[in-house]
């Protein structure tokens, strides 16, 4: 009789893992950016996320690599450096049942692509954006990149003398409605994050502190693995029910807060650090502020507000994919030409 093979795992939609990986890794071994790929795959399958229904979205640089290493079945467009908020803008307008992931760099997001950072923050479109951040350009050879912090140094010894953009500070600040940092080496914390994300409804900014092994992991590097573990400073314990699988917590009182997501889904924060409220804007910048001059690395929920009406919402967007609509849906028609034009003079 021939031995029965054990049966492979599914997901609630009876999808394998294999469809939400992707291909082989051409980064650094060690690779920070790896680990984030792993947490978006490991992510994806547990929430039953149809693959089909997501698009990968990059600029250029290596962190704009990852999106062939996960969700191989998806829609995918690789954009110019800094301007792939433009390109995911639109792909969402045109099909607004998609889901965006967008990873960017350090380097691709805080120094050519700052403008077009800024402004998606500021509509809160619905996207995960992801930024690998690494404090370095590792696809030219490691200088620093706008959020290497004052006082880092490269290999070769020299010193940064520029002050570092907050990039989560900037989120909250411009109006993205879910901040949070992590780091790619905590995989419970980066993976509760990463499924709180897809279930958010609105602009998710998420800063993955991702060494660079082979230019900015040395001794005098503020972006090491060793110096970023020693300074991780996690805000709670992190928790997350999603809406398909909603269960009944006992709780004393003051010991956890929830955070209800527009779905349904619950983020359940346990005080490990600062008793740190995420849906205080005022509180979160404060936050960052002070962990910052510490020379620590504030991790965890930083700022989510779930009730903000997102991008496609604002512009009143029918429930069809803009995409699917007929021309005579879309296109005035002569009459209505006129009489706009009546109404000019």
């Amino acid at each position: 009789m021939a031995p029965t093979l054990p049966s492979k795992k599914t997901n609630r939609i009876g999808l394998e893992v294999i469809p939400y990986k992707g291909g082989k890794t051409t980064l650094c071994a060690g690779c920070g950016h790896n680990a984030i790929s792993e947490r978006i795959i490991d992510a994806c399958f547990e929430m039953g996320v149809q693959p089909e229904q997501v698009i990968k979205l990059s600029g250029i640089g290596c962190s704009s690599k990852s999106p062939a290493y996960f969700l191989q079945g998806s829609h995918g467009f690789n954009a110019v450096h800094g301007r792939m908020p433009s390109v995911a803008t639109g792909a969402m307008l045109a099909n607004q049942r998609l889901i965006a992931i967008g990873v960017s760099g350090d380097g691709d997001t805080g120094a050519i692509g700052i403008g077009q950072f800024v402004h998606l923050m500021r509509r809160n479109l619905p996207i995960i954006y992801i930024i690998e951040d690494n404090g370095c350009y590792g696809l030219t050879k490691g200088q620093f990149s706008p959020t290497a912090d004052l006082g880092s140094k490269l290999k070769g010894g020299v010193v940064n003398d520029l002050p570092p953009i907050d990039i989560c500070a900037l989120a909250v600040e411009l109006g993205a409605t879910f901040v949070a940092r992590s780091f790619s080496g905590d995989k419970k914390q980066l993976s509760t994050l990463m499924k709180a994300a897809l279930a958010h409804r609105g602009t998710v900014m998420l800063d993955v502190l991702s060494p660079c092994v082979t230019f900015n992991d040395h001794e005098g590097s503020t972006k090491s693995y060793s110096y970023v573990k020693g300074h991780d400073e996690p805000l709670h314990e992190l928790s997350f029910v999603p809406f398909f699988d909603d269960i009944v917590v006992e709780q004393q009182p003051g010991e956890t807060q929830e955070v209800q997501l527009h779905d349904g889904s619950k983020i359940q924060l346990k005080t490990v650090g600062e008793d740190h409220d995420p849906t205080d804007k005022l509180g979160s910048m404060r936050l960052l502020g002070e962990s910052a001059r510490r020379g620590e690395y504030a991790t965890g929920l930083l700022y989510v507000e779930p009730d903000k009406d997102d991008f496609c919402e604002l512009l009143n967007l029918v429930d069809e994919p803009l995409a699917s609509l007929p021309p005579e849906r879309v296109r005035p028609s002569k009459q209505v030409l006129d009489e706009i034009m009546e109404s000019l003079r």
